[in-house]
């Protein structure tokens, strides 16, 4: 005869499939539990978000006829952040921050279920030209033309401005010690010392339509370019800034 298993009623079908689950529950909340601590990726992609930003930002930024070649390394993030998922993700530059050298950059979501808020690292290089020493220059030494060679280096490299016009260091002064192969930059040159403290100089003060001139004595050394203060004939101080003539301009 063939065999006819009975109907069971949905309470007893219920209570076996809670027996059958129940050597497998302990399995099945471990995978919940390893699908939670899986990161979540957003639904954007960030580097591409970040790129076109970084390219149309430098693009605004540089001068039309500027002859930097400009490098842009976009790190990554910390592997330990999960970030919600995000329709739209808005990059921006944090306070302080500047598009030169290494920065970052702060990427927002505005648009998802979870706002959250996160740093990048970028690398921003801008190649061009300069000049590198050819040989050492002592302290307090005045550069020549022909102390440097021209080169292409990366002007982000270091806060301090590069000097790319000959014009803007030949004549001037070294600050410190340099070295063969440094490359000229703002911070490691000064203006020629035109006084010392103590020597009289001529104030030239100037108005709207007149100019006046007085002998005074200097208080400090004075280079071209410096403010310095000068102590007059009849014993008041004032200040003023150092011409290439070694006069004192004072603006009335």
């Amino acid at each position: 005869m063939p065999f006819h298993r009975p109907a069971l009623s949905p309470a007893t079908q219920r209570a076996g499939a809670r027996r059958f689950l129940r050597p497998f529950q302990g399995l099945l909340a471990a995978a919940v539990c390893v699908l939670a601590a899986a990161p979540v990726q957003a639904q954007v992609d960030l580097g591409q978000v970040t790129q076109r930003w970084l390219d149309d930002a430098l693009q605004r930024s540089l001068p039309s006829q500027s002859t930097l070649r400009m490098e842009v390394s976009v790190g990554s993030l910390d592997e330990r952040l999960r970030l919600a998922p995000c329709a739209r993700v808005e990059p921006y530059l944090p306070p302080g921050a500047r598009l030169w050298g290494r920065t970052r950059l702060g990427l927002r979501c505005v648009e998802g279920a979870a706002r959250w808020n996160v740093y990048l690292p970028v690398t921003i290089k801008a190649f061009g030209p300069a000049w590198m020493l050819a040989a050492d220059v002592p302290a307090g030494a005045a550069l020549a033309a022909s102390d440097a060679t021209g080169v292409e280096v990366d002007w982000a490299a270091e806060p301090s401005p590069i000097l790319a016009d000959p014009s803007l260091w030949a004549g001037q002064v070294a600050a410190r010690p340099l070295k063969a192969g440094q490359v000229l930059r703002q911070a490691m040159l000064r203006a020629p010392q035109v006084f010392q403290a103590g020597a009289q100089v001529r104030v030239v003060a100037q108005g709207q339509g007149y100019a006046i001139s007085a002998a005074g004595q200097a208080m400090s050394a004075g280079a071209v370019g410096q403010t310095v203060r000068v102590r007059m004939d009849n014993g008041k101080v004032v200040s003023g800034i150092v011409n290439d003539d070694g006069t004192i301009g004072i603006n009335l």
